[in-house]
């Protein structure tokens, strides 16, 4: 589907300057774009820069001859030129460190997403397969933990705690008229990487052109975005290059209030965008989603996306074993991660457990054993998270009396011989030559 959609609108694009939609045989075309800019302000606008691929008489109508290498190229010659800059690349850092390699590719991707949107989502949607490491994990996070230093041009919108009682102005500098989806990230806990600040504005940048290269979704209708309420990371705040609040995270209800005008902004001026929270540490993941969920159009893609595709991945290998759906009631699963993907998934497979149950009349029993950092996670655990609390080990029928609180990932695995294991995603083998 998208490909047919790069493919006009770069039809419409070799048509900037015309003031009327085509006729005739060429009447499917959509109608051209109506560009109110002259000169080098089409050039640094990466929506209608064309490099070099501008006919003469565009560079006429639109004040850009003489600004432009003689030679005109056309879009599909400047594609072959960047995959063959992108392959040279590759080809001279051989042998050099993943993290280097990586970031150099990553930094020659965004080069170009500066300069010519059309041709950047046009490699992306071609070469997907390679470049998706590229554009989001593993690299992402690596880009994410040196992106102050890393920053040149300014991507999506930054709300801060210092913009309480302004964000409903300040939704309307976004130019374009239509937002049809946001990604959001308070930087709390950006992959495995936890607290990145500011500098998690990443992760949304990277997802959204997934969703445009793989999804079809239209790149003028997305918005990246970043809710700065501090950061507790130290490194980061005696970074003189950090580019965020230099200042401790908000708690509480002075976190809340920051988030609530945010969402009350968005809802004003895009009450039909939905709003995705990426990457916010646990216990906010939990709260905002049950806070919103009912008001807005949002969702959590750690606490729901991630628990939706592993539950059907759980259900799959229960009919791939060739047994009835509802074996999966008796199946032991053990979780190495809790924060919110991991509990969101335990959720997800406890609720459809239920559910299975509650057809038959079964009495229902904890499935779960849940490890975090610290070991297997019981009752006895002190200053457990609420969501988690759900499924910690206690004394019942149920349980298996040598297995305590702590046990490592091995004792839980030879003692519960579970049928499911569940790890925690780590967001980078890479590691930061910064």
């Amino acid at each position: 589907m998208w490909r047919s959609v790069a493919r006009r609108s770069s039809q419409v694009r070799r048509l900037l300057s015309t003031s009327a939609p085509p006729a005739g045989p060429l009447a499917t075309v959509p109608a051209p774009c109506i560009v109110q800019k002259r000169g080098n302000d089409i050039l640094n606008d990466p929506w209608y820069n064309k490099d070099t691929a501008f006919p003469l008489t565009e560079r006429d109508r639109l004040g850009l001859r003489g600004l432009l290498p003689p030679r005109v190229m056309s879009f599909e010659q400047q594609y072959e030129r960047f995959i063959n800059s992108y392959r040279s690349l590759e080809k001279n850092t051989r042998g050099e460190p993943d993290s280097i390699v990586a970031l150099a590719k990553w930094r020659i991707l965004n080069r170009l997403h500066d300069r010519n949107e059309t041709l950047y989502f046009r490699v992306l949607i071609d070469n997907i397969k390679d470049l998706a490491p590229v554009i989001y994990t593993p690299t992402v996070g690596l880009v994410c933990e040196n992106y102050s230093g890393l920053f040149r041009r300014p991507r999506g919108m930054y709300f801060t705690a210092k913009d309480k009682g302004e964000m409903m102005s300040m939704i309307y500098n976004w130019p374009q008229e239509k937002v049809d989806m946001i990604v959001v990230t308070d930087g709390s806990r950006i992959l495995g990487l936890g607290d990145l600040g500011v500098q998690g504005i990443g992760i949304p940048i990277g997802k959204l052109d997934l969703y445009v290269a793989a999804a079809g979704i239209n790149p003028q209708k997305v918005l990246p975005v970043i809710i700065d309420v501090g950061t507790n990371n130290e490194k980061l705040l005696e970074d003189n290059l950090y580019l965020g609040l230099r200042q401790p995270r908000l708690e509480g209800e002075e976190y809340m209030a920051v988030v609530d005008e945010f969402m009350e902004a968005v809802h004003a001026r895009w009450p039909q965008a939905v709003v995705q929270f990426e990457d916010f540490q646990m216990k906010w993941a939990f709260e905002t989603l049950e806070r919103y969920r009912n008001r807005f159009c949002m969702f959590n893609d750690d606490v729901q996306g991630t628990a939706g595709v592993a539950l059907a991945g759980l259900l799959g290998a229960v009919r791939a074993q060739g047994r009835p759906l509802h074996d999966f009631t008796s199946q032991k699963i053990v979780v190495a991660g809790a924060g919110s993907a991991g509990i969101g998934v335990l959720s997800m497979a406890k609720q459809e457990m239920s559910r299975m149950l509650a057809k038959t009349g079964e009495e229902g029993h904890n499935q779960f054993w849940v490890l975090d950092k610290n070991g297997l996670i019981t009752k006895d655990r002190k200053d457990l998270d609420p969501a988690v609390a759900n499924f910690a080990r206690g004394h019942g029928p149920n349980e298996i009396p040598d297995l305590h609180e702590g046990a490592s990932l091995v004792e839980v695995v030879r003692k519960v011989k579970p049928h499911m294991m569940k790890f925690k995603k780590e967001s980078s083998s890479l590691k930061s030559p910064v």
